[in-house]
């Protein structure tokens, strides 16, 4: 049985978070392993706002008022992981929520992983835009590619780039190559 299927199953076709039925997709929980327990059921309201922080709706998220009781693990990081971020921005009655919520060890040690991502510095382009694994650049200066022979063009493309240990630098293709460049030396696209 697929993923879909068994988490369909598992959450009586509804989102796992909102209790919607529209649009229902899995939403793997970082650091995801492709199987059922580490996933999620979720609508696209809540898929969209989980890959995409910038576009939360506080008030759709209190529906974590009763999803945070949830048996499955999974659904709990999640709902610890979002309340968590909705405290972050004020929200008196996520703190509420995370102060009630119980989860044991291994689930609580789950969901603090996404706080150590969280709490490195952010990798920024030349116009100080955050940039994330995957997203498309372009290239604002010409650069020489050391140990490639060639020169980087000022606006090459860079697509589906990858962030590096260090936030001053990210990685991408240029001419088949994969290479490290200096961050402040693109813009994103």
């Amino acid at each position: 049985m697929s993923i879909l299927n068994t988490l369909s199953e598992r959450a009586n076709h509804q989102c796992e978070l909102c209790g919607s039925t529209d649009n229902l997709s899995v939403y793997e929980v970082p650091p995801a392993e492709a199987n059922s327990d580490k996933c999620v059921l979720v609508c696209s309201t809540c898929s969209s706002q989980l890959e995409d922080p910038q576009s939360i709706d506080v008030n759709h998220w209190r529906c974590l008022n009763d999803s945070m009781w949830s048996q499955v693990p999974a659904v709990q990081v999640v709902s610890w992981r979002m309340l968590k971020k909705l405290a972050g921005m004020g929200e008196t009655w996520a703190q509420d929520q995370l102060d009630m919520m119980y989860m044991d060890e291994e689930n609580r040690e789950w969901a603090e992983m996404a706080l150590a991502d969280d709490s490195r510095e952010p990798t920024l382009d030349s116009n100080g835009t955050p940039l994330q694994a995957g997203d498309n650049v372009v290239l604002i200066k010409d650069l020489d590619v050391k140990g490639g022979g060639f020169t980087a063009k000022r606006g090459t493309a860079v697509r589906g780039i990858s962030l590096s240990d260090n936030p001053l630098h990210i990685e991408g293709r240029v001419n088949g190559q994969r290479i490290v460049i200096i961050a402040a030396y693109v813009k994103k696209s």
